[in-house]
């Protein structure tokens, strides 16, 4: 007899050789019908599989992760199946889970295109009606070998040979179709469901390996249910209309050439956007004590040797080598070294602590050509770095006072669900572990005063200390990391800094390293796709367009335009000789202008406006004075708008 363990504490005793399945049923059959896989002592595996000695289980059904994970998996061994049995002589190599879905890399001479996807998914849900169960079994590894080349799967025979020697060749079946692989998976194929799609096809290399043979790659996405699916498909519609790609070109913001890959070109209207986002930032950084400083871009090889860059960042840095001098130079990945060195600059006391800088410093980091994403992802960025130089004792009120600036930024910009992470050290660090014990308590100690729910992120600090990341949901559900607030013990110490304490001996603060956007370019993104490119008032590029009806109200257009400039509002004239309801459109649903001021010859008389606000068809009738008072006030920036307002 074996006995099982429920989650809630209780026992039942059962006799060897019990499958998980069994005992699910032995509970309920409503609960036996749900489950997917189980959990054995904390480790997944098959529900079909055999317990045979004492253990705590836990039943996995689709409304848990790992559930997901499995109908995931499954569906690209059907997938597999589904392409093999309607293009014969195609090799399958591997089929994992990723992120929303899954994928599998073929090797077949003729390409796929997505006109193949309706047939395949048409045989996949055949599949998945046949409901056939899946069952594991272990094989030789020489006879798994000969057995896959004959058959002419040579990419399993690799896969096989690679394995190391320890590890069991398993292979499951699904009917007649059988793949290798360590599983767990479902009962059945009928518990998949039909809640997936086929994305994309895109090419692979074999082991992710340019000089190895060239695969096709399926992406798909599967989920619990037919209404998640639908979710899904409707949140990347909506993600692909606000592409920050798209909608950069759409409104003539910035654009990328190969010639300086990585790095932005910022058009008038995208300059506007940025200028103003940063005179926001800089004015509430001062508010909040920061002084504002500037640093060089390029440094010698020796700097960043000194602070520790150079071992652990060497590949992602820009390098420029001066022959003449024998010099060996970086573009700086980041600030904070920078920053120390204006520190370091005349003795400090106690008494000068906390000391706050703060620059939008000019950054180059190496990416990957295939990793580029638009803002998103680039290789020349500005940062809206700071650094707090304080004492220990002073991290929980800077950590709080921080917390206090970014939620309300954020709040400004559109962002009310923040979601904060406390990572600490990484397998690759520096500092003793001293100092580390005493960073993550007192960062900790910090999170706890400002109130901050935290989700641990066990691993994931940085190489220098643990630290705080912001990750805000915008307008469709999406994440983004975005700030972030570390603590440093250890990069002051190994560049001098230091101050003196009130015992009269030099003493190194602590470094706090803290980004209320972080990359400019990669949050600018994050709002263009937020806003879908309709941004309020005070950050638009242009605020205001006065378009005529009819030439004769061409001067008084231009008379309007600039008492509105005149009051600090961003103004453009619409006097072609178009229909205006033409303009009217193109000004809305392509440059989406916040305010479109119509006038004509009755409004040039009375000295009225007739203002559409975007996205309604009502308009409002106006005078220029009034027009003055109610649109200035409106676009001053949330920080400005209590002082005058």
């Amino acid at each position: 007899m074996v006995t099982i363990t429920f989650p809630d504490g209780s026992t039942r005793e059962y006799h060897d050789g019990i499958t998980a399945m069994e005992v699910a049923r032995s509970v309920s059959g409503g609960l036996a019908k749900k489950v997917l896989a189980v959990k054995i002592d904390g480790e997944l595996r098959d529900a079909m599989g055999e317990i045979g000695s004492d253990a705590s289980i836990q039943f996995i059904t689709a409304q848990d992760p790992e559930g997901l994970e499995l109908i995931r998996h499954d569906a690209a061994h059907v997938l597999a199946e589904a392409v093999q049995t309607l293009f014969p002589g195609t090799q399958v190599t591997i089929g994992p889970v990723i992120k929303n879905g899954f994928y599998y890399d073929f090797y077949r001479e003729d390409p796929f295109s997505e006109d193949d996807f309706a047939a395949i998914e048409r045989k996949m849900k055949f599949i998945v009606d046949q409901n056939k169960p899946f069952t594991r079994e272990v094989w030789d590894r020489d006879e798994a070998v000969t057995h896959f080349r004959e058959i002419g799967e040579m990419f399993k025979a690799q896969i096989v040979e690679n394995l190391p020697a320890d590890e069991e060749v398993t292979v499951y079946r699904q009917g007649d179709w059988y793949d290798l692989c360590r599983g767990p998976h479902l009962p059945s194929t009928g518990k998949i469901g039909k809640a997936f799609k086929l994305m994309k096809v895109a090419g692979a290399y074999w082991r992710g390996d340019s000089k190895n043979e060239q695969l096709q790659r399926i992406y798909g996405t599967a989920w619990a249910t037919q209404e998640d699916l639908d979710a899904h498909l409707k949140q990347i519609e909506e993600a692909e209309a606000r592409d920050h790609r798209r909608l950069g070109n759409q409104l003539s913001l910035f654009h990328f050439q190969e010639e300086a890959q990585g790095q932005p070109f910022w058009h008038p209207a995208g300059w506007t956007l940025y200028t103003v986002l940063q005179s926001y930032m800089a004015r509430r950084q001062r508010e909040r004590g920061y002084q504002e400083i500037r640093t060089p871009q390029l440094m010698n090889r020796t700097f960043w040797e000194a602070s520790g860059h150079w071992d652990k960042y060497r590949e992602n840095m820009f390098i420029a080598e001066i022959d003449e001098e024998d010099k060996i130079l970086a573009l700086k990945p980041m600030n904070c070294p920078c920053h120390i060195q204006v520190f370091n600059q005349g003795m400090k006391s106690y008494r000068d602590l906390p000391v706050r800088y703060a620059e939008f410093g000019s950054c180059h980091r190496y990416e990957p050509s295939g990793a580029l994403h638009g803002l998103m992802r680039v290789r020349g960025f500005v940062q809206d770095d700071g650094h707090i130089f304080c004492t220990l004792e002073q991290v929980i009120d800077e950590v709080k006072g921080f917390t206090e600036l970014l939620i309300s930024v954020y709040a400004d910009l559109g962002f009310d669900d923040v979601k904060v992470k406390f990572s600490t050290r990484p397998d690759v660090r520096v500092g003793s572990e001293d100092y580390w014990d005493m960073s993550e308590a007192a960062l900790k100690n910090a999170a706890d005063a400002s109130g901050l729910e935290v989700e641990l992120s066990e691993g994931d600090g940085a190489f220098y200390g643990p630290k705080l990341d912001f990750v805000l949901r915008d307008a469709i559900g999406r994440q983004w990391q975005a700030g972030t607030i570390q603590l440093d013990p250890n990069l002051p110490e190994r560049l001098g800094a230091s101050y003196v304490g009130s015992d009269d001996q030099k003493h190194t603060p602590v470094m706090l390293h803290r980004a209320v956007l972080g990359s400019f370019e990669r949050f600018l993104g994050i709002l263009i796709e937020n806003y879908a490119g309709n941004f309020p008032l005070w950050l638009s590029p242009v605020q205001v367009v006065i378009a005529t009806i009819t030439g004769d109200a061409n001067d008084y257009a231009k008379q309007v335009a600039a008492e509105l400039k005149a009051a600090g509002l961003r103004v453009e004239t619409d006097l072609r000789s178009e229909k205006i309801n033409y303009k009217i459109r193109e000004l809305s649903a392509d440059r989406k202008i916040p305010i479109i001021a119509v006038v004509g010859q009755r409004e040039a008389e009375n000295g009225k406006l007739a203002l559409r606000r975007l996205g309604s068809r009502k308009q409002k009738i106006i005078t220029v004075e009034d027009a003055l008072t109610s649109i200035t006030r409106e676009a001053l920036p949330p920080d400005l708008v209590t002082e005058t307002a």
